[in-house]
């Protein structure tokens, strides 16, 4: 493996990079979306108990996460090699116990007790969800020890993100049509595939300098940078923004629109591809205007789309896809800069980011609180205004409507303000290509 910097990187060798990504994003739709069901309708346990388990493993993994970040920093003074050897382990973790999530009965047979196949369970969310984030961590902080200028960065996250997406609409398209077993063991494949590809990928040099620190003061580190709070608070607003329709997208599309479960998924389609393909589109803006300006494009264009989902009515199907392909062409700068000028932040601490790991754990926190915060905020407040699932008087069909279309768009806004002002009086607005 050779250590050209990422100024330098070919296409070859940003999709060797990005590849494990792929892998990654694979694995999320499945485990949110469709295991639940799954477990449900094959084993007969209550929603409520699934819900306390993915609740419970989650809070676990989100209080790890920044001290696996610390954990990773050390294994990077030593070397990527090192880290590499850590993240097979990872990988194989990760495989076993998203098979036996779909599959326990493997492991304990049919005939077994409610509780334990509930402790098995729990077990297993638990090795997932922390060898997922190794593999994140570990992925992103690679992508930031390799430097470069904002345009190098930004086109690093970029692949990253892209076969990222990809994941997404794989794992959306083999369900639908291929089902579970097939799922499973395409995922299996497409994770040894990444694996290899991170293997044969740039390597960043090792970082022996004398800053490491210890365990607490590594772990708080992140949270002593005023650059980084602000850049993670526009982070965290803006991504709440995004979450909360997608936390409310069935209720909308099945409530407001009136349309059935196939329909959600061309629109999700819909949404996922247009934000791949505007991937090459964004990373032209960020090399003309510079990755804030984008960030705040992005933002901008996202409300201008996304507010006129208030108007829809019943059977709006061609106006709502043209929201979805909008928004998802906005949704590339979302995908892109945050990661870009956090990796920017970084090297400006130091030629080899020698904090990454602990960066990216705390950033890895923000993104799992966006989804809980965002179901913590929508869905107590859609109960507030009247409205229940099936409901179809007007006043409740516009609470839905609201919340779905306008809190975003107001929080969306805030976000963009917040961008603006750290950008103004931080390090950011020294990105200037």
């Amino acid at each position: 493996m050779n250590n050209k910097p990422s100024g330098h990187m070919t296409a070859l060798a940003l999709a060797r990079l990005g590849l494990p990504a792929l892998p990654l994003a694979f694995v999320a739709l499945p485990l949110y979306v469709l295991w639940p069901h799954h477990f449900a309708t094959e084993f007969g346990v209550s929603l409520s108990l699934i819900g306390g388990l993915l609740l419970l493993a989650r809070a676990l993994d989100a209080v790890i996460d920044p001290s696996l970040g610390h954990w990773l920093d050390s294994c990077y003074a030593q070397s990527p090699a090192r880290v590499l050897r850590r993240c097979y382990m990872a990988a194989l973790l990760l495989g076993l116990s998203f098979i036996g999530l779909f599959f326990p009965q493997w492991l304990l047979g049919r005939d077994v007790a409610q509780a334990d196949l509930l402790l098995l369970t729990g077990a297993l969310l638990l090795v997932c969800y922390l060898s997922y984030s190794v593999l994140t961590i570990a992925l992103q902080a690679w992508g930031a020890r390799l430097g470069g200028d904002a345009v190098a960065r930004s086109r690093l996250v970029g692949w990253r993100e892209g076969l990222g997406l990809a994941g997404v609409i794989l794992a959306s398209l083999v369900s639908g049509y291929a089902g579970i077993p097939a799922l499973v063991a395409l995922f299996i494949g497409v994770l040894v595939v990444g694996m290899l590809s991170w293997s044969g990928a740039i390597q960043p040099a090792p970082s022996t300098d004398a800053e490491q620190s210890g365990w607490w003061s590594s772990l708080w580190h992140p949270l002593k940078d005023t650059e980084f709070r602000g850049l993670l608070g526009v982070f965290m607003v803006n991504g709440i923004a995004s979450a909360i329709p997608a936390t409310l997208l069935v209720f909308f599309v099945q409530d407001r629109l009136q349309l059935d479960a196939q329909m959600q998924a061309q629109f999700l389609g819909v949404y996922f591809v247009a934000a791949a393909l505007s991937m090459p589109l964004w990373l032209r803006v960020i090399e003309r205007f510079g990755l804030v300006k984008a960030w705040a494009a992005g933002m901008a264009m996202a409300v201008l789309v996304f507010i006129w989902s208030f108007a829809l009515g019943a059977g709006d199907v061609w106006g709502y896809t043209a929201i979805c392909a909008l928004s998802g062409l906005a949704l590339g700068a979302d995908l892109i800069a945050p990661g870009a000028l956090l990796n920017g932040v970084l090297q400006q601490r130091g030629p080899h980011a020698i904090h990454a790991g602990a960066y990216f754990g705390w950033w890895q926190v923000a993104t799992k609180l966006n989804l809980a915060l965002a179901a913590g905020i929508a869905l107590p407040l859609l109960e507030w205004l009247g409205y229940t699932p099936g409901a179809q008087d007007a006043s409740a069909l516009a609470a839905l409507s609201g919340s779905y279309a306008l809190l975003p768009c107001a929080l969306k806004l805030t976000a963009l303000w917040l961008l603006l002002k750290a950008s103004r009086l931080t390090l950011m607005n020294k990105e200037t290509v």
